[in-house]
């Protein structure tokens, strides 16, 4: 008996450390990133998605690298899966209307605009530049 208590007790610090070191994955990375060493943060983002798949800050994270890396496939990737798990994430929002408007594709573009609109909380003052970019467009192609 006392054994069957000790090995459960084991299990629970043995999980409790496990969640701690999954939080701590993200945390570094960010860490990293911000000291601009994006392969170290990239494996650690990427090791964070293994343990939590629906982390939608990770994915974004990685977005943000790939646009880094000029990787634009992956970072697409990374953006519409931040917005899978999180549609209201303005950040990934407006990489998505950044990258439809780098495609030309304006009308996606447009319908974007509107979603980020309305999500717009501390990104608000990238719709004035949302706005004359496609008011750019639309000069050029009256003329």
């Amino acid at each position: 008996m006392k054994t069957l208590f000790a090995f459960t007790i084991f299990l629970f610090f043995l999980n409790f450390n496990n969640a701690s070191s999954k939080e701590s994955f993200f945390a570094e990375a960010k860490n990293l990133f911000n000291k601009k060493k994006y392969e170290k943060s990239k494996f650690l983002f990427q090791r964070n998605i293994v343990f939590n798949p629906k982390h939608a800050e990770s994915y974004l994270y990685l977005a943000k690298i790939f646009e880094i890396e000029e990787n634009e496939n992956e970072e697409l990737k990374n953006v519409n899966t931040t917005l899978l798990l999180d549609p209201k994430n303005e950040e990934a929002l407006y990489m998505l209307i950044d990258i439809k408007l780098e495609r030309s594709n304006f009308t996606e573009a447009k319908e974007l605009q509107k979603r980020f609109e309305i999500a717009c909380n501390s990104l608000c003052e990238k719709k004035d530049s949302i706005e004359k970019r496609l008011k750019n467009f639309d000069t050029n192609n009256e003329s």
